[in-house]
């Protein structure tokens, strides 16, 4: 009998990672979609076209000022990204179960080394308090859940 566990717990070794390695990746769910475009954005174009909410919070109203004081020059206007200068925060990648709340504070305050993007390492962001960046998150995650992002 336990000449036949070995070679059996092997075989389902092996067809676990087979499934694995070979399993099709499934479409993003909720990511916004990219701009119409037969080829690449043009320099500093948006790369995800993203609806806005119909009102934001008063927080989030104070976290769009600072988003584009401070956000907006490399991750575009409404957060849609921009082509050239930093990804799309209106992104699937994004969602508060992925990069959570912690994952933006951090990001702000210590920079980024690139790993999801084509667009190079995010510096840390001198002169944004903790309490601007808390704010800007209530400004994207509104923006993500008026754009299927939860």
């Amino acid at each position: 009998m336990n000449k036949f566990i070995l070679p059996l717990a092997g075989a389902a070794v092996v067809a676990l990672a087979a499934y694995v390695f070979f399993k099709p990746e499934p479409a993003p769910m909720h990511a916004p979609a990219p701009l119409a475009s037969s080829s690449r954005p043009a320099e500093g174009a948006p790369i995800v076209a993203v609806t806005l909410p119909e009102a934001l919070s008063a927080n989030a109203q104070i976290g769009k000022r600072a988003f584009d004081g401070v956000c907006a020059a490399c991750h575009g206007e409404n957060a849609a990204g921009k082509e050239g200068f930093g990804p799309p925060l209106v992104h699937k990648i994004y969602e508060p179960s992925h990069h959570g709340d912690m994952s933006f504070l951090m990001a702000a305050e210590r920079g980024v080394q690139a790993h999801h993007w084509r667009f190079g390492n995010m510096p840390p962001q001198e002169g944004v308090t903790p309490g601007d960046v808390k704010a800007i998150i209530a400004y994207v995650r509104a923006l993500q859940r008026a754009n299927g992002i939860n």
